[in-house]
């Protein structure tokens, strides 16, 4: 018999859960273990304190999604358990993924460990399954399939089917977010409108869960089975509250990671040059096509200076109207 949700049940109803401790225990350690290592060998360019900050924060909302109140409550409150859903899949996900854990394995690992993790990342296998059109499908199908068909009420009266629907959103939502916003080895380059393009695409399939969620009923798949506390309200209720949750704040944590590849290009000096680049050939193609090299901005010369305020004068003194 639990008491009445409330933002201290979150710290004071707590569960235990080994699989998760150990581990989140471990991971920790392999982490910081290849952080001392990287300091001893590499003293002058220790591992950013940032990117240790940011996996250890990933784990931490993994803990507090699966064993502090959030978890305890995902049995007996929907919309508890769609909150639930997007801390694994769309908060923990991009903070570890933050903390580069696959180039910190590289940079602390000696042979052989270093050259199997190389060949890993080479494997047809790796580039599959972090192919972003997987990634893309991936989420979708996890979103759609495991909240809106039969499977949820499976998921939702299976404790062992429950516990690994956690590690499906965890591993789904790295596998979508990782050729987004990480920067690890992998085969897959994105541009950044392709990276906004892709979180754009993905936005309706959280407002169509949603939506559906939040106008269905009592036999919608998914809800807690069993008998429901006084305090818990009515199960149509509780879904709508559910469905409200995956539609807003899965479009409002989807809409601030396109805040954060948006940011992240702007501030990335090589997308600037690679930019400039491009303007400026196009520029030389356009006013100076017989620029001695592209390596000569024709602002810093004189001859071709002259020849692109020529053509500008020229465009100024184009005829206009129906001759024209």
């Amino acid at each position: 018999m639990l008491p009445p949700f409330g933002w201290q049940a979150i710290f004071t109803q707590w569960q235990a859960a080994p699989v998760v401790t150990v581990s989140v225990v471990v991971l920790a350690g392999l982490y910081l273990w290849g952080v001392v290592r990287v300091a001893r060998h590499h003293p002058a360019r220790p591992w950013p304190a940032w990117r240790t900050g940011m996996f250890l924060g990933g784990l931490v909302v993994v803990v507090v999604a699966l064993q502090s109140g959030i978890g305890t409550y995902d049995d007996v409150l929907f919309w508890d358990h769609m909150v639930q859903h997007l801390m694994l899949i769309m908060v923990a996900p991009p903070l570890l993924i933050f903390g580069q854990p696959i180039t910190l394995m590289l940079h602390a690992s000696r042979n052989p460990l270093h050259t199997w993790i190389k060949r890993i990342l080479r494997s047809p296998a790796a580039s599959f399954l972090t192919w972003p059109v997987f990634g893309f499908a991936a989420y979708a199908a996890a979103i759609v399939v495991l909240h809106l068909t039969a499977i949820a009420n499976l998921f939702a009266r299976n404790q062992t089917a429950h516990d690994a629907e956690h590690v499906v959103f965890l591993l789904v939502g790295y596998l979508f977010f990782l050729p987004i916003i990480g920067s690890e080895p992998i085969r897959w380059r994105l541009s950044y409108p392709a990276k906004l393009i892709l979180l754009f695409l993905i936005m309706p399939v959280d407002t169509f869960t949603g939506l559906v969620l939040g106008y269905g009923n009592a036999g919608t798949p998914g809800l807690p089975p069993g008998a429901r506390p006084a305090w818990a309200g009515t199960a149509t209720a509780d879904l709508h509250a559910g469905g409200a949750a995956m539609w807003v704040a899965g479009d409002a944590l989807m809409f601030a990671m396109m805040m954060i590849v948006f940011l992240m290009w702007s501030t990335d000096s090589r997308a600037e040059s690679r930019t400039q680049g491009w303007l400026e050939a196009v520029r030389r193609a356009t006013v100076a096509p017989g620029a001695p090299s592209a390596s000569t901005d024709i602002d810093d010369d004189d001859a071709q200076l002259a020849a692109y305020n020529d053509y500008l004068s020229r465009l100024n003194q184009a005829p206009t109207g129906p001759d024209r």
